[in-house]
């Protein structure tokens, strides 16, 4: 599914480049559930944002689902990434004019999907994450663990083919963040391909493969 080739990020500085990813190459493949691990500053997250797509700025190859991304036009890469990817931001990246409602249904406004169909859809993820009370609120009247639920919630609500989760259970009681990698794991075995970004071995035991990160490069 994800190709990576000699893919390097950097920035310009008065005295030359600084460098947050190094030569990376990696391979996952489709039904995989890899988890990126490494100590802050390694680059990680980056990774995860050009995996996504939401960072252009970079040189290599990426290849997704056969897809050249890195020949890709900007519309075109946004177009797959919302057809196929699912993205769980550390930071939420919920839309602050909308209701949890509206903000659940956004992902499935970019699909074929008759609006009946979108509405029951909606309403079932809202039960499934135990947030109906929650539909009509807006995201400043609720605490970071809600947010981070309706996050993970809007993440999957299209049952998209890549899952891309950067520290999912952050701001969630140990409960809550349970649940949400149970869901992933359950998602895993239906198929969906999954990468996350953490710091917790809890977590990353869910998945079947860990790659290290340390200082830009690919360690382990």
């Amino acid at each position: 599914m994800i190709r990576l080739r000699n893919l390097d990020k950097f920035y310009e500085a008065g005295y030359g480049k600084t460098f947050v990813l190094r030569r990376i190459d990696l391979d996952v493949q489709e039904g995989e559930f890899v988890t990126v691990m490494g100590p802050s500053g390694a680059g990680k997250s980056t990774l995860l944002s050009i995996l996504g797509m939401l960072d252009g700025a970079w040189t290599g190859e990426y290849y997704f689902l056969d897809h050249p991304v890195h020949r890709m036009k900007p519309k075109e890469r946004v177009d797959l990434n919302k057809k196929y990817i699912g993205f769980v931001f550390q930071s939420y990246h919920l839309i602050d004019n909308l209701t949890v409602y509206e903000n659940l249904d956004v992902p499935l406004s970019y699909r074929n999907i008759k609006s009946a169909e979108r509405a029951s859809i909606v309403c079932d993820t809202l039960d499934r994450f135990h947030i109906v009370g929650k539909r009509d609120l807006y995201p400043s009247q609720l605490s970071g663990g809600q947010q981070q639920l309706v996050a993970v919630a809007r993440a999957v609500i299209a049952n998209p083919k890549l899952i891309l989760a950067d520290e999912p259970t952050g701001n969630l009681h140990s409960s809550q963040g349970k649940e949400i990698m149970e869901l992933f794991k359950k998602l895993n075995q239906e198929g969906a391909t999954i990468v996350q970004v953490t710091h917790s071995e809890a977590n990353a035991a869910y998945g079947n493969r860990i790659v290290h990160l340390a200082d830009g490069w690919v360690v382990a």
